[in-house]
């Protein structure tokens, strides 16, 4: 006698959504032997007491910066290292990688670490370096004249994951409201406060905490960038929420949600390593709840 019922296993199917059974996204590497995904631009070499403005020579002629591309540049190199590829930024003239393509909506994640060296005008300040995302327009509109307008995941000794804007780019942060000299500082706990161009503060917030590897050990840091919201993530940490990512220009805010990625160089020999990126097609349930 045949049976009318419908297997199980075939009720399951109907009833699990689509996604199921669509292909996770996979990590993409952005960095190879060859530095095929990256343009390069490279201003100054900076020394103490930079003003701002551009350098000038004895005779005070204003002095061009070294540009995009440069042959031969030795500020971004790859090494090689059991067979993997290590981005070596000297740190020595100010500037950026950037990458050739556009990303939005995405999750990046990549190594870094310290190296020895240092220039001026930091060789008597902390290491300095970082990730610039939702980067436009021209190389060199920022105060350093080394990057383009962008939102920066901060990498320092003692301040990964700590909030610039770049040029005139403005982020808003859960955060504490400053007072007097102190600086914002990041909270989960904290309503979304506006930081930088058009906020009537400084464009700078403190991330939560500390949670960068011990003993120079490799750092892993992860942006997680969805619609106008962001994560700054360092050894699995949450350690800063962003939203309402827009540059002001002429009192008018338009949303700044795509763009390249920067690696800066600022004076401080760094390296980099496992530079990956994927696409997210919504923030991930583990981190919706900061919104």
């Amino acid at each position: 006698m045949k049976s009318n019922c419908i297997p199980a296993f075939i009720i399951l199917l109907f009833l699990l959504p689509l996604t199921s059974f669509l292909p996770k996204p996979e990590w993409t590497p952005l960095l190879d032997k060859n530095l095929s995904q990256w343009e390069t631009y490279l201003s100054y070499s900076h020394k103490v007491g930079y003003n701002g403005k551009v350098p000038t020579d004895a005779q005070g002629k204003e002095i061009a910066p070294l540009g995009y591309n440069v042959k031969g540049q030795q500020v971004f190199t790859v090494l090689e290292e059991k067979g993997e590829p290590i981005l070596k930024v000297s740190g020595e003239v100010y500037g950026c990688a950037f990458t050739k393509q556009e990303y939005q909506n995405y999750h990046l994640k990549l190594k870094y670490k310290w190296g020895e060296k240092k220039f001026d005008p930091r060789k008597n300040l902390l290491k300095d370096s970082g990730v610039l995302y939702h980067s436009i327009g021209k190389a060199g509109v920022d105060y350093w004249r080394a990057w383009m307008l962008s939102q920066e995941f901060q990498i320092m000794e003692g301040h990964t994951g700590d909030y610039w804007n770049i040029a005139n780019a403005a982020m808003d942060i859960r955060a504490f409201l400053p007072e007097g000299m102190m600086n914002s500082v990041a909270d989960h706990g904290q309503p979304f406060l506006p930081i930088g161009t058009g906020s009537g503060r400084d464009g700078f917030c403190l991330r939560t905490e500390n949670r960068e590897s011990k003993n120079n050990d490799w750092t892993e840091i992860e942006l997680i960038t969805f619609g106008d919201k962001s994560l700054h993530i360092v050894n699995g940490h949450v350690v800063m929420v962003l939203q309402n990512s827009r540059y002001v220009e002429n009192g008018k805010a338009t949303p700044l949600t795509k763009g390249k990625i920067q690696i800066q160089s600022e004076a401080a020999e760094t390296y980099f390593k496992d530079i990956m990126i994927k696409p997210v097609s919504a923030m991930p349930k583990e981190y919706s709840k900061y919104f």
